[in-house]
């Protein structure tokens, strides 16, 4: 149907005079998504119960704290004091269970009341979440990556150190090292550490505990881990491989000799691809007990050109060589074991979600327990938001040579600008709660959608 152009353009009206009423309005109507998963999860009283132990228990609660913690990151605001800008929304209200929010002076001095045995408990509540939807699935493989991650803050908080932090030198930081699960794309644990140790820092103990932890929902699943060389040890592998974990590890070469020798001497390498070429060997160093199997691999890349263009002629290229060496225990050829092994990648790209999503990288006050209950809310966001998307849908991949995630997931911020901040009025015609957003088709399907399928599953 074709329309005129009256029909379509209007004139330029003055702006309007402005008025501040108290309408029952909400910027936030999509909310409504996480109140059915919380109360699904029965997420407010799990939360309530990780901190039965403390004696002061203020009015709002540490439990309650925290599920604000996690709506607040939901919702995309950083800092604490930015809670100001959403004190009055209904839905936020609703979803708490609240009549009025904290503000910001009690909500700091809760989070001061949490000690290290709130800490555990909360990462348990975390663990505990990503177990059930581990026994659901009931998966012939599990991938486990670790790494860590620098969370720098630009002032004082206990529990941090100056160390090793290539954006930003000199700052202290916190240096946490993180268990992640590639098929589901969710932070399984975390160790916190200050900002001055290893990589291998705790991760021994630490590894072994997620490892354990996994086994008793899935004890016939092949668990398999991936690291970079920070954990290249005799010990790691010694423990791995007793507890039957299929791994492969990066090997910083370039402080044995006896590799660089085996690379610089070597004259024949055989074809991977395109780009690669390899060759393995039967090694060890010589403090370890036994030899593994080593795969050594270069790629042909072209090294940047920093001289003047020769603008009359060409461009000449130049081509040089990198080199990586990976240990592993697998018994697949090297095409697969390289694929597997760059599919670590993934983990960093949910390290670059939580911290651009739900501020994991903001340090909020000085308490060491406070800031890691901060991070752990920030964990808990980024995992509730894959776990409502996991019910919602069915699983769109299989296991993948990279170990993929199993479903093509939206980031946060994806769902927040789609879904989560709409306009809405809560009403009561005849008695009945009632949120009227706007008449969005796509916006209708999608959200009856979730909560259909939130429903089905309770």
């Amino acid at each position: 149907m074709k329309c005129s152009k009256a029909s379509i353009h209007r004139k330029i009206h003055r702006i309007p005079d402005l008025r501040f009423e108290d309408q029952r309005l909400t910027s936030f109507a999509g909310l409504i998504l996480f109140q059915a998963l919380f109360r699904h999860l029965r997420l407010k009283e799990q939360l309530t119960g990780c901190f039965r132990h403390l004696k002061v228990s203020p009015i709002f609660g540490h439990g309650l704290t925290v599920l604000l913690l996690i709506v607040h990151l939901l919702l995309g605001y950083r800092r604490l004091q930015d809670m100001r800008y959403y004190q009055d929304d209904p839905m936020v209200r609703r979803v708490l269970g609240l009549k009025r929010l904290p503000d910001v002076a009690t909500l700091s001095r809760t989070l001061a009341g949490m000690d290290a045995r709130s800490v555990a408990q909360l990462r348990r509540l975390n663990r505990r979440q990503v177990l059930d939807r581990l026994s659901r699935l009931n998966l012939a493989r599990i991938t486990l990556d670790f790494d860590g991650s620098v969370l720098s803050t630009g002032r004082f908080a206990e529990g941090t150190a100056v160390g090793f932090n290539k954006k930003k030198k000199g700052q202290r930081s916190y240096y946490p090292l993180f268990c992640t699960l590639a098929q589901t794309g969710q932070v399984f644990d975390v160790w916190h550490r200050p900002g001055n140790v290893h990589d291998s820092n705790g991760a021994e103990d630490f590894i072994v505990a997620c490892i354990r932890t996994i086994r008793t929902v899935a004890p016939r699943a092949m668990l398999e881990v991936r690291m970079d060389a920070a954990f290249f040890s005799d010990a790691i592998i010694g423990k791995l491989e007793r507890l039957g974990v299929e791994y492969t590890i990066s090997v910083p070469f370039e402080r044995f000799t006896a590799l660089k020798g085996r690379i610089e001497q070597r004259k024949r390498w055989f074809h991977l691809n395109g780009r690669c070429d390899f060759f393995e060997a039967r090694w060890k160093p010589k403090s370890w007990k036994r030899k593994q199997r080593f795969v050594f691999i270069r790629t042909r890349n072209r090294k940047q050109y920093k001289d003047p263009v020769q603008l009359d002629l060409f461009i000449p290229y130049e081509y040089g060589y990198d080199f990586k060496v990976m240990v592993t225990n697998k018994t697949i050829n090297t095409r697969k074991i390289l694929a597997y092994h760059n599919g670590r990648g993934a983990q960093e790209g949910i390290f670059a979600e939580l911290k651009s999503q739900t501020q994991m990288d903001y340090v909020p006050t000085r308490r060491k327990a406070a800031n890691q209950v901060y991070v752990l809310a920030a964990m808990l966001a980024h995992n509730l938001n894959r776990e409502m998307q996991m019910m919602a849908r069915q699983a769109s991949r299989r296991t993948t040579e990279k170990r993929a995630p199993l479903w093509h997931f939206e980031q946060l911020g994806t769902l927040r600008r789609k879904l989560i901040q709409r306009a809405g009025r809560l009403t009561r015609p005849q008695g009945a709660l009632t949120l009227t957003m706007s008449a969005n088709p796509t916006v209708q399907s999608e959200l009856l959608h979730y909560l259909e399928t939130i429903d089905q599953a309770a």
